[in-house]
């Protein structure tokens, strides 16, 4: 084990080298300040988590390499409470480690470097501590090891497909230097930086900071602390593009229409305003109905959007809760709680997921009515700067729009979301594959096609629209890596090739 720690840390302390040097050659993390080597500590400390964190318990000996591998001095108790407040999801974590790995295939490029040499060897030190970190104490788990294989899947798929591209762009001349980036990345999680051996300190549960920003200044020493420079802002997308992204979404054929017709209303709604012409009220609160998976969060995000740039909201950001959110278990803070939840919603867009059940439970006991009237009254408070959506089951969302005089006539406008149809659901998991480098083979795609018309004619109680096609998707990479590692050689088609063994054994549930 001693040996293996010794390696780890030679390798670490390799890949801090390489950083300073690659940044010296202009090579950075894309919209981000942060010097590259703090940014591999980062990159590498959200891995350790996310392994962590894949079967929900964190162990002494998970905190132990942490603290060894970093050179911090964290509790257990702390880990605990800053992972359960900051919940890395499996796009997360690929998103920010796919930003260092970018770094280090362009180095390989530009000082050619046989067959991306460093950027192998940063996934093979990830494989390796991936390893260590599950069976340090010898308590092996499925979870984790399942996590962390479709995740090195992943980066591994990008990596052979992001250099075999380049090859091709080479042999016809093309600059290769414009590296594919996902999509709507989640939010990243900030960055500890590096601590000197001499200026570490414990942080215990009783002084230990609580969020995000302080865990930074916890473990940074004062001396060392930079000026950070103000982020650039992002580039906002045009009112077409917006449009553009609503309309090219698989399915909601209904939801679109409707949309598009509110926003044409609200077009000219505009115009008359800019023209002096008198204005009659529109009410943009709506309701959400369908069943779970239908795309009602990424149309309210959108929408949020469309109004920024309509100008009729001044932020457009969304701000997303459900029951819990809004609701406490005490007299009097009820009405608090909502009413922060609203002040961070001012501007934008405030989306209440089963939104029924506020009004579920009438007892003496429940305070999900206060959040009702509390929300009521700010809707009427706010009404130029300020959209609700609530969104749910299409039955219980008219229960809840009965349980009180004043919902109904603030939400007058109701859209349906469909249950996505068997062709639909495939288009979306081929949608999700293309943008995570993956090709299907002919059978393959046959054998997807047909296991969502199963699952649409059955519709089992566990069905979840386009969360199944994301679900499918996660089964799929860890089969995929079970056949890869039973080979005795592997190509880069091999690792971008999702055959009809991938899929014809996945099951949800």
């Amino acid at each position: 084990m001693k040996y293996l720690k010794n390696t780890r840390n030679d390798t670490l302390q390799y890949i801090y080298t390489l950083c300073n040097q690659y940044e010296k050659q202009g090579l950075q993390i894309k919209n981000s300040h942060m010097p590259l080597r703090d940014y591999a500590q980062f990159a590498i400390m959200k891995f350790m988590l996310y392994i962590a964190d894949s079967d929900r318990n964190i162990r002494d000996s998970e905190v132990d390499i942490i603290n060894d591998c970093l050179g911090f001095s964290l509790t257990r108790d702390y880990v605990v409470r800053f992972v359960e407040e900051h919940r890395i999801s499996s796009d997360a974590i690929f998103d920010t480690v796919l930003s260092l790995l970018t770094v280090f295939i362009n180095a390989d490029i530009q000082n050619q470097a046989a067959n991306g040499s460093t950027s192998l060897m940063l996934l093979d030190f990830l494989d390796e501590l991936g390893l260590e970190f599950i069976n340090y104490d010898g308590q092996y788990d499925d979870r984790q090891t399942k996590a962390m294989a479709t995740l090195m899947l992943r980066l591994k798929n990008y990596r052979a497909a992001y250099l075999r591209t380049w090859k091709r762009m080479q042999h016809e001349r093309i600059n290769p230097f414009a590296p594919p980036v996902p999509s709507n990345p989640e939010e990243r999680m900030e960055t500890p930086a590096s601590v000197p051996i001499e200026e570490r300190r414990d942080i215990t549960p009783t002084d230990s900071p609580k969020t995000k920003g302080e865990l930074i200044d916890a473990l940074t020493p004062a001396s060392e602390k930079p000026k950070e420079p103000e982020p650039e802002p992002e580039p906002e997308e045009t009112l077409e593009e917006l449009l553009e992204n609503l309309n090219s979404l698989t399915g909601l054929t209904k939801v679109k229409e409707d949309l598009n017709s509110l926003i044409n209303l609200l077009k000219v709604h505009k115009m008359r305003e800019e023209r002096g012409l008198p204005q009659t009220h529109v009410s943009l609160h709506m309701v959400f109905s369908g069943n779970p998976g239908t795309g009602k969060t990424t149309v309210g995000r959108l929408l949020g959007k469309i109004y920024r740039r309509l100008g009729i909201l001044s932020k457009g950001h969304l701000v997303e809760v459900d029951r819990s959110g809004l609701v406490s278990g005490y007299v009097g803070q009820t009405a608090m709680k909502t009413k922060k939840i609203i002040e961070s919603a001012l501007g934008g867009l405030l989306f209440i997921d089963e939104a029924y059940a506020l009004t579920a439970n009438t007892g003496s006991n429940d305070f999900g009515m206060e959040a009702v009237n509390t929300l009521l009254k700010a809707m009427e408070d706010n009404r130029e700067d300020f959209v609700v959506i609530v969104a749910g089951y299409t039955d219980l969302m008219e229960d809840f729009l009965d349980s009180n005089p004043g919902l109904r006539s603030r939400f007058n406008k109701q859209i349906h979301f469909d249950d996505y149809t068997p062709d639909e659901l495939t288009e979306i998991f081929c949608g999700i594959c293309s943008k995570s480098f993956f090709e299907l083979t002919d059978d393959a795609h046959e054998c997807v096609a047909e296991f969502f018309k199963k699952r649409v004619e059955q519709k089992l109680p566990g069905f979840a629209n386009g969360r199944d096609a994301r679900n499918f998707f996660e089964k799929t990479l860890t089969n995929q890596a079970n056949r890869l590692a039973t080979l005795v050689s592997v190509t880069d088609k091999d690792l971008v090739t999702i055959t009809k063994e991938d899929v014809e054994s996945v099951e949800l549930f």
